[in-house]
């Protein structure tokens, strides 16, 4: 099909505009530019600094404008339309699925039709089968073990079994309310997989869910009312929280961090009809549209090897490519679960910085179907852990220590600034430990992404499941090399730095004494906010919706 010539001039134009972008960056990070400074350069505020500053207030300011639209969004669901809700379950602590099983019993709508499939059809899954019977009724739900799946012959499967099974399952998943389907493993896009081809065009949206994530009775109805309001819409994701937010530390910071990337990072998308990444816990789409690109998502490939993860923000892609918005609305709200342990949460981390790189190639490829924020957008969060990396190691091999001091100091700052606000937008002073999550992001997170771009190809679900938890010491491996460089250069700045002049100890001094203050105040607030709660189950959630 020849492309027009608008489409010509707009792909023109946003490669244009994000070559401005990047360039117009770069050309900051190069020159240094500094609009104040002190003698010496001991305190300086450049251009670099000031793009991105001004690049988180405009985030801020129109995530801002976006909750401001969503508050006065209230218009009737029509409740002739029909909805299927899709679980996917793989080795899922039995605690989990069952409050997972009962918030799906609770949500307000009718005729809602349920669909869960686990991966997996062994003596060790059917344990999940038995929960599904016993939560959801014998009544108006059925279940089938089958033997293969859609595109792998199980053992001892015929031609004839097969067809037979697939039938089966076409017929139990349309004709049933609640179906729960045991199948050989695959992988979780095998699950999707399964639950979107059974279905077909039998109902007009699908809702996604994971099988330990706790819905809000409100939630299907809220999402619903986004696609409803606008034909535009293809896909909508709702305001996904942490059920074990007090469990540990590291879930602790997650809760924060999910908070802010859903309520600002990606409120802000919404605004301009653009998020990148409708998230698996929540999100619903248009039926119509998504078996249109089934068959297309499912076979997705990146150099020449079958991608097997990353399928929430490829569906998302794929809703976008079409030239459909996505949305996100914070009135449809769940809880799900989080890593509770470093280990696990840094090879999750790395599993998504891996779909995330993959997708964003991807997803350059429609930048000239939606609004020029997504293409600036993309670039900037796309580029900025290089220019970070960047900064650091030259920081720690051609700074001094007080360059490393004052760049220490800028990371939390920034922090505290942008916890700040999300104490101001959410009304709950906990977000204040936000700015713990910006040490956590340069001591992990940044080998993490260049871990996950050096081993981009590996395949599989990345962590264990949730019932026997697998300790991969692997992700280990980057951050620990991370660590021996920046102590490598810390003590080489150390070694080869002149004396320090009476200035320079002065600035040391006030920068090390203002340094621990911030970590002895912050570690007094988690000490007297958060360690007492930790392990006490009535406040595992705060929610209304987490007692199932």
């Amino acid at each position: 099909m020849p492309v027009s010539f608008s489409t010509a001039l707009r792909v023109v134009g946003t490669s244009l505009f994000a070559l401005a972008v990047l360039g117009g960056i770069l050309a900051a990070y190069i020159t240094g530019y500094q609009f104040i400074h002190t003698e010496k350069h001991y305190l300086s505020f450049g251009l670099y600094g000031a793009i991105l500053g001004l690049h988180l207030f405009i985030q801020s300011l129109f995530a801002f404008l976006e909750h401001r639209r969503m508050r006065g969004e209230g218009r009737p669901v029509r409740l002739g339309r029909s909805v299927a809700l899709c679980i996917a379950a793989y080795q899922e602590d039995p605690d989990y699925l069952k409050k997972c099983l009962r918030s799906v019993k609770r949500i307000a709508f009718p005729d809602l039709k349920v669909v869960m499939v686990v991966d997996g059809n062994g003596p060790d899954d059917t344990y999940m089968l038995d929960i599904f019977h016993d939560v959801m009724g014998s009544e108006h739900s059925g279940s089938y073990i089958w033997r293969s799946n859609f595109h792998a012959w199980g053992e001892g499967e015929t031609e004839a079994g097969l067809r037979e099974g697939l039938a089966h399952v076409q017929a139990l998943v349309r004709g049933t309310t609640y179906s729960c389907i045991l199948q050989k493993w695959g992988g979780k896009r095998e699950v999707m997989y399964t639950a979107f081809r059974a279905l077909g065009d039998s109902v007009d949206y699908i809702q996604v869910c994971d099988s330990d994530t706790v819905l809000d009775p409100a939630c299907t109805a809220e999402m619903l009312r986004i696609l409803e309001a606008d034909p535009r819409v293809g896909g909508v994701g709702g305001d996904v929280q942490i059920l074990n937010k007090y469990d540990s530390w590291i879930s602790f910071l997650s809760s924060v961090r999910y908070w802010m990337a859903f309520n600002v990072e990606r409120a802000c998308q919404s605004y301009f009809g653009c998020v990148q990444c409708i998230s698996g816990p929540l999100g619903m789409y248009r039926n119509a549209l998504l078996q249109q690109f089934l068959e297309d998502w499912y076979h997705q490939t990146f150099l020449g090897s079958k991608c097997s993860f990353g399928d929430d923000r490829h569906l998302t892609n794929r809703v976008l490519s079409l030239g459909y918005q996505t949305k996100y609305t914070a009135r449809s709200k769940c809880l799900t679960e989080t890593p509770t342990r470093y280990l696990r949460w840094l090879n999750q981390q790395t599993r998504w910085s891996k779909s995330y790189f993959r997708e964003w190639l991807y997803n350059a490829l429609w930048f000239h179907k939606h609004h020029l924020w997504m293409t600036y957008e993309s670039v900037v969060t796309g580029f900025f852990p290089f220019f970070l990396i960047a900064t650091v190691i030259q920081l720690f091999y051609r700074g001094r220590i007080w360059n490393i001091l004052l760049f220490l100091l800028t990371v939390q700052l920034v922090g505290i600034i942008k916890a700040t606000y999300a104490c101001f937008l959410r009304g709950n002073a906990e977000m204040i430990f936000m700015s713990l999550y910006a040490l956590l992001y340069m001591s992990s997170l940044l080998p993490a992404k260049i871990f996950a771009i050096a081993t981009i190809k590996k395949s599989g679900w990345g962590t264990s499941g949730r019932r026997t938890i697998v300790v991969n010491f692997v992700g280990l491996l980057p951050v620990s090399v991370w660590v021996a460089v920046l102590l490598g250069g810390l003590a080489y700045t150390a070694y080869s730095q002149d004396l320090f002049s009476d200035t320079e100890v002065a600035f040391l001094v006030s920068g090390a004494i203002l340094y621990a203050c911030y970590w002895v105040g912050l570690f007094a607030l988690y000490m007297a906010i958060v360690a007492r709660r930790c392990g006490k189950r009535q406040e595992q959630c705060g929610l209304a919706f987490a007692e199932v």
